[in-house]
């Protein structure tokens, strides 16, 4: 299991303590002591550019623009992405991130083939330290050089203040502008897609 970093809306304690055994948990340094109760068989800590191997999947912990904090004064916690790495496949989740240069230093050394990059909570135009739109998302997707963008982190919570409708509707009129369209792949939860 891949937790990109402490906040409650992504490492929600409860959710996990329900799931199957037995489990790995590969997250940034500083969060394992969070995971202690949680039913996981052994807890991994990365740093950034630091991997991990088990069996033949490898799993690299990439930079991020984002904070790591669960609460107010645990500012020791880090964040990031993931490229997992898998019978020749390359699939890069980007965490919680704002645009930064990183993508394309990530793009370079990693080459992903999909992209999983966040499209929601970027209004107010304050939230765009730690957040991304579609508009950026579809920057990184460019600086990555990646074939497939899917979209992720939207419509699920009310994080901001945009309508939770608006992300990916957002997101394929920039692809359309940008001749993106067919490199597109929005999901149904519940339905799965070959690449």
């Amino acid at each position: 299991m891949l937790l990109t970093h402490a906040h409650f809306d992504h490492f929600h304690k409860p959710t996990l303590r329900r799931l199957p055994h037995p489990k790995i948990g590969v997250m940034p340094w500083g969060v394992g002591d969070l995971a202690h109760d949680l039913g996981f068989g052994r807890v991994v800590e990365l740093e950034w550019w630091e991997s991990f191997s088990h069996g033949d999947w490898k799993v690299t912990l990439t930079p991020c623009k984002h904070w790591g904090a669960r609460v107010l004064r645990d500012n020791h916690r880090g964040y990031g992405g993931f490229l997992l790495e898998h019978q020749g496949r390359r699939i890069y989740h980007a965490g919680d991130s704002a645009y930064f240069d990183g993508f394309k230093q990530i793009g370079k050394n990693c080459e992903p083939e999909i992209a999983l990059l966040p499209i929601g909570a970027y209004h107010p135009e304050s939230f765009r330290h730690v957040h991304m739109g579609p508009d950026e998302a579809i920057k990184v997707f460019k600086d990555l050089r990646a074939q497939w963008l899917v979209p992720m982190h939207y419509g699920t919570f009310r994080l901001s203040f945009e309508d939770m409708d608006e992300p990916p509707r957002w997101l394929r009129q920039v692809a359309q502008q940008e001749g993106l369209s067919q490199k597109l792949r929005i999901l149904e939860e519940g339905l799965p897609q070959v690449f």
